[in-house]
């Protein structure tokens, strides 16, 4: 078996030869990368005048850490405008954000070909290729227009649309094309399988039958879900250990016996932040019992500064904070404590064991890593009660969570009125049913079962089975691989010429 080559946007070094990165990927590929060594190659994050220069390796253990910079047009056309300013909002439902620029476009595909033309002298024969999110889909074309033979997957970390969305990017055939030029391409959900299997329909004039796989220049391309989970065990005894911590004692002493409703996201408008706020404020409204009795806290980290709808966004949540504390504030009581920077994974972690409710609440999200978190952290025997997005990616394996719609404040106001009051042994039976699932399928279990399939091995027979896509989206049949839900497509007429 040859080394696994991982390719990021951006990659983080770690500082220390015994201090791995703590991000999620990096646990992911922990495993992966002790057993048979691998490169690491993306972004280092930061962006030059001039010229880019050479790219850089680190080792740390085993793996190979290669990182370039980017210079300032690149960052500009690439990052901030095609990847942020047009591919995010598109494949987060949101085309009214969407500001698309043929130059930036133009951009955003020469940055990949020269991802490309870095990585292919540094690949072996044997090495598979997993290249990660949004930012690279074109990076395997481009690796195959330089004649790399080897396996390469792809995994979108993100919503897919349905075809009728996605085909208001001038440019959308073409990237479903740059799609077919993988062995695997990977989602997060059913839901983001059938759009992803809408769009090669209709977008490239192909059909989907079962147990067969797309046909396209001679090459078989399989298109699978495999919900990513988190390190489990490991985060509940982290939320464990700092629910006893400083932090979480001070936090818990400052609410003097009210209940917690937490919410941590990245500042982003796909997270539903301002729904939120005034779902919290509808639920003081109507439910005047939890008035002096409940505080809410939102951590949300600034991200993307550099772009005007996210400063809109930060404008708008500190209004409604001030709003709704203006208006239910006592002297001794502050409804909404907002913090709009990055907290601690481990400080984080014990908040989350202390708060009676989760509120996640996403407007569209891939998966939505922090509901598992927050699931993994409670206490099993006094739990919180998650309040979930139905929008979310992990809605599908988290139904004993109160499902909402962050668009319905009203009702996510008596999701919350319900949460608050849910006896102990509904919590517990609720609870259990999700960390169950958490526990079976973890991240490395996401890893493993992608390149198992990737690679052409057999997947872990103790992962949780999903459901195939079948020849409509809307038929279903039992997938007889476990951990993973496949939907497969052969070559029709052309609708179009490619």
């Amino acid at each position: 078996m040859g080394r696994l080559v991982v390719v990021s946007n951006r990659v983080a070094i770690p500082r220390r030869e015994d201090s791995p990165s703590a991000g999620g990927l990096a646990v992911a590929l922990k495993e992966v990368f002790s057993q048979r060594g691998g490169l690491w190659f993306g972004w280092s994050g930061q962006v030059v005048a001039g010229e880019a220069g050479d790219a850089k390796t680190v080792k740390r253990h085993n793996v190979d850490y290669t990182v370039f910079d980017l210079n300032e047009d690149a960052y500009r056309g690439y990052y901030v405008g095609h990847s942020n300013g047009v591919l995010w909002p598109l494949f987060h439902f949101r085309l009214g954000l969407l500001t698309y620029d043929r130059s930036q476009a133009e951009v955003y595909r020469q940055v990949n070909r020269d991802f490309a033309r870095r990585l292919m002298p540094l690949l072996k024969p044997d090495d598979t290729i997993w290249v990660h999110d949004y930012q690279l889909i074109p990076l395997g074309s481009e690796l195959r227009a330089l004649g790399a033979k080897q396996r390469i997957g792809y995994f979108h970390h993100i919503p897919f649309p349905p075809y009728a969305l996605f085909s208001a990017l001038p440019d959308a055939d073409q990237i479903l094309h740059d799609l077919l030029s993988y062995d695997l391409v990977g989602v997060q959900s059913r839901r983001d399988l059938q759009g992803l299997v809408d769009c090669m329909n209709q977008g490239t004039g192909m059909q989907v039958p079962v147990d067969e796989k797309i046909r396209f220049r001679g090459r078989e391309t399989s298109l699978e879900a495999h919900a990513i989970g988190i390190a489990t065990q490991e985060f509940a005894e982290t939320a464990a250990k700092a629910s006893r911590g400083s932090e979480t004692r001070r936090l818990v002493a400052s609410l003097t016996g009210r209940e917690l409703v937490i919410g941590v996201e990245r500042l982003d408008y796909t997270k539903g932040l301002p729904e939120r706020l005034k779902a919290f404020a509808a639920l003081l409204s109507a439910y005047p019992e939890h008035r002096g009795n409940v505080t809410y806290l939102q951590v949300a980290a600034k991200s993307r500064d550099d772009i005007e709808s996210y400063r809109d966004l930060r404008r708008e949540i500190d209004r409604l904070a001030g709003t709704i504390n203006g208006d239910y504030a006592d002297p001794d009581w502050t409804p909404v404590r907002y913090v709009a920077r990055a907290l601690s994974r481990d400080c984080l972690a014990g908040f989350y064991r202390v708060a009676r409710v989760g509120l996640v609440t996403p407007l569209r999200d891939g998966m939505n890593l922090v509901a598992k978190e927050y699931v993994a952290a409670q206490d099993p025997k006094n739990p919180g009660v998650l309040v979930l997005s139905r929008f979310a990616g992990a809605a599908e394996g988290m139904p004993e969570a109160l499902q909402v719609n962050p668009l319905d404040p009203e009702r996510m106001a008596a999701a919350l009125h319900t949460a608050l009051n849910m006896p102990l042994e509904e919590r517990r039976e609720r609870h259990g049913a999700m960390m169950r699932r958490l526990e079976a399928n973890t991240v490395s279990d996401w890893a493993k079962s992608f390149l198992h399939s990737l690679e052409g091995e057999k997947a872990d027979q103790s992962s949780e089975p999903l459901e195939r896509i079948a020849a409509t989206s809307s038929e279903s049949a039992a997938d007889v691989r476990s951990g993973s839900q496949r939907a497969s497509v052969r070559k029709a007429k052309p609708r179009r010429a490619l």
